[in-house]
């Protein structure tokens, strides 16, 4: 509806004629019901660019945060410098035994083993020899390494080893108990009993093992001297070397 209200001067102040004279303001309406949504609005243009603010104070430290997931491993650090030595571990057990190895090679030609000898036979030169006392085999049938002394009638081993000592003995006119003495110790004893102008013969042989320095000779008892010689007859005292003792000689 439009209102066809005509109006008065500017310089009287008078209500339109066809209304009526106003009255007390009346009571608050009620809230009206929303109207509908308007259009949108044109983009503006851009603003004017501001110049540069003054950098704002430090804010104040703020809550600690709860902790994040475990991050991804970084690459390797470079390597440190070598520890002090440590102490010696407890020894370990045996290992297992190598294998064999390979066959070396031929070693140049040794020096020739010194062969080892010992050994002297000689005859007693005249009859009946004194009692209890080296009988002097002074008849010299070998003696090339000078072992046996015939002064004295006794054999000085020089090379220790086992020997073999043996006697061929002629026996006449009075019995004969005739003794071998080996470290000065009687180690074996015979005897021929024999009476009259009979002649008979005692032989003996056995091995001894000896040490460097020992000594071996042949003796009779008393009254027991009937050992004989004579153009004819001879009486041989024999020993030589059957093997060395090659572990005492090394030592």
């Amino acid at each position: 509806m439009v209102w066809n209200i005509p109006l008065v001067s500017l310089g009287e102040l008078s209500w339109p004629c066809s209304l009526p004279a106003p009255c007390e303001a009346g009571l608050k309406g009620s809230k009206g019901n929303y109207g509908f949504p308007g259009l949108k609005g044109q983009k503006g243009s851009k603003g004017d660019t501001c110049i540069q603010g003054v950098d704002g104070k430090q804010g104040e430290k703020g809550e600690q945060g709860s902790k994040g997931e475990k991050g991804d491993l970084g690459p390797a650090g470079m390597t440190g410098p070598s520890g002090p030595k440590g102490a010696a571990g407890s020894k370990g057990g045996r290992g297992a035994p190598g294998k064999k190895g390979s066959r070396g090679a031929k070693g140049a030609r040794g020096d020739t083993a010194k062969l080892l000898r010992s050994a002297f036979s000689a005859g007693l030169s005249k009859p009946f020899p004194p009692p209890n006392v080296p009988i002097r085999f002074d008849k010299i049938l070998y003696n090339d390494q000078e072992d046996y002394n015939p002064s004295t009638g006794k054999f000085n081993c020089s090379v220790p080893g086992a020997y073999v000592f043996a006697y061929h003995l002629t026996v006449r006119g009075r019995p004969a108990r005739v003794s071998l003495v080996a470290r000065s110790r009687k180690v074996a004893k015979a005897r021929e009993t024999l009476y009259g102008q009979e002649i008979d013969q005692a032989s003996f042989l056995t091995v001894l093992k000896l040490s460097a320095g020992d000594q071996v000779w042949l003796e009779v008892a008393r009254d027991w001297n009937g050992v004989y010689v004579s153009a004819e007859d001879d009486s041989i005292f024999t020993g030589f070397l059957l093997y060395p003792d090659v572990f005492e000689i090394l030592l």
